[in-house]
């Protein structure tokens, strides 16, 4: 077999990706901080059509990271998302992420009135929102939820990071965050989505505040 020379270094691995979506994207006369939210959900998914249908409120990655550099409470429909959030650059900043979904009160309450669990756990967690940065990859009901309670209940969240993914109610329920704009929010249009883009957009915010390990 042929050998082949190929990138090893992670960071030169992933520098020459950024370069490699700026070229496909036209990216180049870009503001950093939107350059850096965009590159890095076109590199997670690997698919730069991903450019053509983020939308991003004006306000939303200066509102993101100065919630952040205040130590924001990070809150997500489902525990993948947690998880693919970077721990070192969030513990730099003070910032701590939860997820409840899992926890036994909410499989109880959500079975007593048949509502999903997401949905249900975003209910529960209300009076931790205001402030903090509310970041939904999975669910459409745990953002339609949301929404209700910022028109309805006044919570006032930084930011709503809204990407959830799939055919029952994902595009509806990002166009309604779009159109009713309650605070700033970074969402993708469309039936895509999921975790991984709701996690990279909160790395590359954290990623513009803090070092990299």
């Amino acid at each position: 077999m042929k050998n082949h020379e190929y990138e090893i270094n992670p960071m030169g691995i992933e520098n020459k990706s950024m370069d490699i979506i700026e070229g496909l994207i036209g990216s180049e006369s870009w503001d950093p901080l939107l350059k850096a939210v965009v590159h890095r959900i076109v590199h997670t998914s690997g698919d730069p059509d991903y450019a053509n249908i983020v939308k991003i409120h004006p306000d939303a990655i200066k509102s993101g990271m100065e919630a952040l550099k205040k130590g924001a409470l990070i809150i997500t429909d489902v525990n993948m998302l947690k998880t693919g959030i970077n721990k070192p650059a969030l513990n730099k900043t003070g910032s701590e992420a939860i997820c409840i979904v899992s926890d036994k009160e909410v499989a109880e309450e959500a079975k007593k009135t048949g509502e999903t669990r997401s949905m249900t756990a975003m209910k529960m967690l209300k009076d931790k929102m205001d402030g903090s940065i509310i970041a939904i990859g999975n669910a459409p009901t745990a953002l339609f939820v949301v929404l209700e309670m910022c028109k309805n209940e006044g919570i006032k969240p930084a930011l709503i990071i809204g990407t959830p993914v799939g055919f029952v109610g994902a595009a509806e329920s990002k166009e309604l965050l779009i159109e009713e704009a309650p605070v700033p929010y970074i969402t993708v249009r469309g039936t895509k989505g999921g975790s991984p883009i709701a996690a990279s957009v909160i790395n590359a915010l954290l990623y513009s505040i803090v070092e990299r390990d």
